[in-house]
């Protein structure tokens, strides 16, 4: 099968394009192909100039809005992400209504003379709840995601059957709007079997999809699961021509698209604000514009991540709720420079007889006064146990719980001080012994060990676990929730503190399941706050009156942590650490008089009252209420002795270097050293780092952390050193530069949580051009189980 010629029947040119899809009424067919060196439309050269836009993450209200506003930015297509998780919330229930009304989308795409390039999965990413795969695909134990396994094949192609039932009518050929549409995404960053990408190839065309079909990838990744009858697109934040580039070695001739090119980036709690630079977004822009290759701004128009949809980032980095992304339409969908820099940009590229229509007029904004409220202190409205004496703690996909939050309940003996420690915990564990907190179970730093004080009688001990959201990247996606036992309670020797060999596992759990659906909410009982409650966990509630449906931001800078709804909506997850301390609320959501307002909070407020503002906070840190601020910081290099298991220089430029150790090594740690870089500076950057195993495929990071970084940069960008290991090479660690600038040697050290076979690894430079700072020219690599100790 080639991929070129593709025809599709045609009935209009392209020039009447613009009055066709000004009307209402039934759309004549087109053809779209994919040429030699060209798209075709109607037999003519088509630029896709294309913005991303999620219709879940914006108001079915404001859909109108924000398409206009795509519109005006100079773009002729819309790109759009579904998310199975939102369309088949349960096997075999399918949601197409509402804020999964994806056809009406399209519907309203063509209204305003925009062309669809449509992502239906199975499989999203986008920084959303397991990247939009369906939380009960982990009922099944052996589940193996984005697989030929059965158990995940045949509910992925009943998906697809039912999006091509419900959209098939709305492509190109049969006069709707959809040009093109993806198969998977970005798959060969997960996988190299070619078998299961024909396979979703040929899925999609069951499906009844007749249009061009395509798969896109990072360029590091485009030869992984290639199927060479798949036409193929490249997705990179800078260097367009090194990425169109890399696509031309895997594909010699089609016109060159870029499927992702990204303005900004997302954000993730405890982490800076990220802000793209507008300089080199608009002259690469420029450069494919130029080149008449095709491209999708990845994003256009972020949005916001309404209810428990957000997701995690590798390895454990909870995403914010906030969708902003530095994109050109600001979260609320107003205008930016950005914006208008791009409209200006589109302007002089036009086809001819083309016109960018003007942007629609900004939505009004309102603001109030603070506000107190009410509490329903949780501890005294649990809902009856979901199980009782359970012989160990059950997670929520056991328990049928697709999010929210889980009690774990068991009585502990009288008896002296005490060791509490879990297998692990997804994601955060809040322990409680006789309802005062003693302390926080920590998925971002592997911390599942608690101090348990002396009892002289028997005591309730609780354990509340927040489940953040799944992790949406890579193999750590099998991302099953709550408490993992064996939990174990071990005596500590009176005399010097130190625990005992002998532990008791604990057993007779009473589970109480929190996933906080709306029948839930409605019984609760409410009270007024007494002062004593604002250190536990409690639903909020507080009414304001307002005189509009305008928008409003809430400040959230007086509370702690968890979930708000505002008239039975969920806007989101705050945390007081920022970098976003408001909540977008969107006007059609509230009324004119009374509105409700209720507030989850794991931690409780400062005081007790919520205020509206006229604009967001976006980029406020606050480490000081981080309650794992102790943690980060718990080990240093212990490299004394060691010797490492491989030393040498990394080549200039940003392409990925695979090094082979001479033999397999085994240890709980890695640590690379870098000695200098290349562009003599005192800086290193890393954006990638894989762990091969003896087949020389990677090992899956669930669990692993950075145990140590000598330093980071978090002031001018965010160079966190966790970047190293969240399977984005757009993101990456770099030392720190703004205030202080280390010199080599610097080290960046993973827990693997236990020991490994390693026969080599994988580096990706830090990405860009050749200016870009940080690339490793001399290095040095560790493996152990002692690599280091705590301070």
């Amino acid at each position: 099968m080639t991929l070129l010629k593709r025809s599709l029947p045609a009935l209009i040119s392209l020039f009447a394009l613009a009055a066709h899809l000004a009307h209402a009424a039934p759309q004549a067919a087109h053809r779209f192909e994919i040429g030699e060196d060209a798209f075709l439309l109607d037999g003519r050269p088509f630029q896709i100039r294309c913005g991303e836009l999620h219709a879940a993450r914006v108001p079915r209200e404001y859909w109108d809005h924000r398409l206009q506003m795509i519109r005006a930015m100079g773009l002729n297509t819309v790109c759009a992400y579904m998310f199975w998780n939102m369309h088949e919330p349960r096997p075999d229930e399918f949601n197409w209504s509402g804020q999964a009304d994806i056809a009406e989308f399209c519907r309203l795409a063509q209204k305003h003379g925009l062309w669809v390039i449509l992502r239906p999965g199975p499989y999203a990413c986008a920084e959303w709840e397991m990247g939009g795969l369906p939380w009960w695909l982990l009922h099944d134990p052996d589940m193996r995601l984005r697989s030929t396994y059965p158990g995940f094949m045949e509910p992925a192609r009943r998906y697809l059957r039912e999006v091509g039932r419900v959209l098939g009518p709305l492509q190109v050929t049969r006069g709707g709007p959809i040009l093109m549409v993806q198969v998977e995404n970005e798959y060969g960053f997960y996988g190299k079997d070619a078998a299961y990408m024909a396979a979703m190839h040929k899925a999609m065309l069951d499906a009844g999809f007749d249009v061009p079909l395509f798969g896109c990838n990072p360029r590091q990744h485009l030869r992984n699961g290639l199927v060479p009858e798949l036409f193929q697109v490249v997705n990179f934040g800078s260097d367009p021509a090194g990425g169109f580039k890399a696509l031309r070695e895997i594909q010699s001739e089609g016109p060159l698209m870029c499927g992702e090119f990204y303005p900004g980036w997302f954000d993730t709690w405890g982490a800076p604000h990220h802000r793209g630079d507008a300089a080199k977004y608009l002259a690469d822009l420029k450069y494919m514009l130029e080149a008449r290759a095709s491209f999708s701004i990845y994003m256009a128009h972020g949005g916001s991540t309404f209810g428990f949809w957000s997701g995690c980032d590798r390895p454990f980095k909870p995403d914010t709720s906030s969708y902003d992304y530095d994109a050109p339409i600001s979260e609320n969908g107003a205008t930016t420079e950005k914006f208008f820099l791009t409209r200006e940009l589109m302007r002089k590229h036009l086809l001819p007889g083309e016109t960018i229509p003007e942007p629609p007029s900004a939505n009004p904004v309102q603001t109030f006064a603070p506000v107190a409220a009410q509490v329903a202190p949780l501890f005294k409205n649990l809902p009856p146990p979901a199980a009782a004496n359970a012989p160990a703690p059950l997670n929520l996909e056991t328990l049928n719980q697709p999010r929210g939050c889980i009690l774990y309940r068991v009585t502990l003996p009288a008896g002296p001080p005490a060791t509490l420690t879990a297998k692990a915990i997804a994601d955060f564990g809040f322990v409680f012994l006789d309802g005062k907190r003693i302390g926080v179970m920590d998925r971002r730093y592997a911390s599942t060990t608690i101090d348990i004080p002396a009892r002289d009688k028997e005591s309730t001990l609780d354990i509340l676990v927040e489940a953040i959201g799944r992790i949406n990247f890579g193999q750590e996606m099998h991302d099953r929730k709550g408490l993992a036992g064996p939990v174990l309670l071990r005596p500590k020797d009176a005399g010097n503190g130190n625990a005992k060999a002998k532990a008791q596992e604990l057993s007779g759990w009473q589970i109480h399941s929190l996933p906080f659906y709306d029948e839930q909410l409605a019984v609760l009982h409410y009270e007024t706050a007494t002062g004593g409650e604002s250190a536990l966990p409690a639903f909020w509630r507080a009414t304001v009156t307002l005189p509009s449906q305008a928008d409003t931001w809430l400040d959230m800078r007086n509370w702690g942590k968890g979930v708000l709804w505002i008239n039975g909506h969920c806007l989101g997850r705050f945390w007081n650490i920022g970098p976003t301390q408001t909540m977008y609320v969107p006007g059609p959501w509230l009324r004119a008089g009374e509105n409700e307002i209720i507030i989850f909070d794991l931690l409780g407020p400062e005081t007790p009252q919520i205020a509206g503002l006229a604009t967001p906070i976006l980029d406020q840190l606050r480490p000081a209420l981080d309650f794992a601020r102790n943690l980060k910081r718990a080990h240093v290099p212990a490299l004394e002795g060691a010797k490492p298991v491989w030393t040498g220089a990394f080549p200039q430029g940003a392409k990925p270097v695979e090094i082979r150790f001479n033999k397999p090594v085994r240890g709980r740690y890695f640590c690379i050293e870098s000695l200098d870089a290349h562009d003599g500076k005192p800086g290193a950057a890393i954006a990638e780092i894989e762990l091969l195993d003896d087949n020389g495929a990677p090992h899956p990071i669930d669990g692993w952390h950075v145990v140590y970084a000598d330093s980071e940069e978090r002031l001018a960008e965010d160079g966190a050193a966790d970047n190293a290991l969240d399977g984005q090479s757009t993101s990456h660690w770099h030392t720190e530069y703004t205030e202080n600038s280390p010199a080599h040697p610097h080290r960046l050290i993973i827990d693997l949580v236990r020991p490994r076979k390693i026969s080599g690894f994988r580096y990706v430079p830090r990405q860009g051009d050749d200016k870009a700072t940080g690339r490793i020219k001399n290095a040095r690599v560790y493996v152990g189980d002692s690599l280091v100790r705590k301070q």
